[in-house]
């Protein structure tokens, strides 16, 4: 009785007050994002004592990360999508067969995408000019992509949770992974002597610990609100083109941003060399610790906005949209505050190695960078929404205008083209993200405004 009560309430908190619920769901994304950031960080920490070749190494294999991690967060987020406004319109039964299309399709994509890396990764590093880091790219990519299931299944196990509510296990989850790669990283890199592939076994191992988590609540202990047995699963073509609805186009847009960090090591390489390379990469994973709010305020709009349109409340889309934005500039204003004035000591966490020289240029980075998240906050509330509401493809589209044409134009321009160097091609990024979350906003405002407006038209 009391677990199917603490089920209800999740459900409950999604179609309450959307404050509450934005603030509730958005704390525990917050906490798992900061960890999932912090084993990232560890994990470029403790490569920076490999030396800089070791660390530009991750910087190569981070972006085709993305698209593997894109993989999960897209089918995730569609089915996340789709379950919240089943939820919102009470259809519970197809709630339940959504959630079981989800874990299909995260089998088939893992096993091909796991075969397409194997094959490609060697040609994918040497178009990306990886030059002297190229070996220790491939002894930790060839690991992380061999074990892709581990990483897509555990995303999409998470966003299912956060589908129903239940964010505070979907933080558990994400927890285990990051204290687990964070404790393994040194033992697997340096006392085993595993070098730069026990950082990769680290992370596989950490990965693996949380899917049977996962699988445990989900399908051994059955204690979802969900109900995740076989026999629920009937194929519906209309459930699968809409994950993919929003899957193809979120999945995409991590594939923007992985071809975006392939351009920018590229421009650097040409203006500064591989030491650009190792900077920008360390200084990214720093300014992206800033980012976690606004991821953590993102995902909950997704699942309320999901729920809001399900139940067609089109004017609660609308003020969770705009109080999402608001808490997002808030906190977006007291980061560029913190990370600005406090740059040279928060770049210090690379000064104990080998690659203790790249902490006064990183620093200089994240004084530049920082005022990017200005425009992330702006673009990722914008996108957040409409891949809520089933709108993936205009997500993509503005993520495309934003990274692949804005950014990547003013970086060539600031940095190639007038010959600024590096930091030129940083100015490059933030005002063509600029720019871009600008645009995101206004499409965002002005689809709001009819979808209520129409609505109401109908009413009448």
């Amino acid at each position: 009785m009391q677990e199917n009560k603490g089920k209800n309430s999740n459900i409950e908190l999604l179609t309450g007050d959307y404050k509450v619920a934005i603030k509730k769901l958005a704390w525990p994304m917050m906490v798992s994002m900061f960890l999932i950031m912090a084993y990232n960080l560890a994990d470029s920490i403790w490569v920076a004592g490999l030396g800089s070749d070791a660390l530009a190494a991750i910087g190569f294999i981070t972006p085709l990360f993305m698209i593997l991690v894109g993989l999960g967060n897209g089918i995730g987020a569609g089915a996340n999508s789709m379950i919240a406004r089943f939820v919102g319109a009470k259809n519970i039964p197809e709630a339940n067969n959504t959630a079981l299309h989800s874990l299909v399709l995260t089998v088939i994509i893992s096993i091909l995408g796991s075969v397409v890396m194997y094959f490609i990764l060697p040609s994918l590093l040497q178009i990306m000019g990886a030059g002297t880091a190229t070996q220790q790219a491939l002894d930790y990519g060839g690991i992380v992509f061999t074990f892709m299931i581990i990483f897509i299944y555990s995303n999409v196990g998470t966003a299912i949770l956060r589908s129903e509510g239940d964010v505070k296990r979907a933080m558990y989850v994400m927890a285990i992974t990051a204290i687990f790669n964070i404790v393994l990283d040194p033992i697997f890199i340096y006392i085993l002597g595993f070098g730069i592939m026990g950082a990769a076994w680290a992370t596989v191992l950490s990965g693996f610990i949380s899917c049977l988590v996962l699988l445990y609540w989900m399908h051994i202990k059955k204690d979802t609100f969900l109900n995740l047995e076989f026999k629920n699963f009937h194929y519906e073509n209309s459930i699968t083109w809409g994950i993919l609805n929003v899957a193809i186009p979120s999945t995409a847009e991590n594939l923007i941003f992985s071809a975006l960090g392939i351009i920018e090591n590229y421009f650097l390489v040409l203006v500064s060399g591989t030491i650009a390379v190792a900077t920008y990469t360390a200084g990214m994973r720093l300014i992206q610790l800033s980012m976690i709010p606004l991821m953590g305020f993102g995902t909950a709009l997704l699942t309320v906005a999901g729920a809001s349109y399900g139940a067609r409340n089109y004017q609660k889309l609308q003020d969770s949209f705009f109080y999402t934005l608001k808490l997002g500039l808030i906190v977006s204003t007291i980061m560029a505050i913190v990370f600005y004035f406090f740059a040279p000591q928060i770049s210090m966490v690379f000064a104990y190695s080998s690659s203790a020289s790249l902490a006064p240029r990183i620093a200089q980075l994240i004084q530049i960078m920082i005022i990017f998240i200005y425009a992330v906050c702006l673009g990722m509330v914008s996108a957040m929404m409409f891949q809520g509401v089933g709108k993936g493809f205009t997500s993509l589209i503005l993520t495309f205008i934003r990274a692949l044409l804005l950014e990547v134009v003013f970086s060539y321009v600031f940095g190639v083209l007038f010959g600024w160097g590096e930091q030129g091609i940083y100015y490059g990024v933030v005002l063509g993200g600029f720019l871009g979350g600008i645009i995101s906003f206004i499409w965002a405002n002005v689809y709001l405004r009819r979808l209520r407006n129409n609505y109401h038209g109908i009413d009448e």
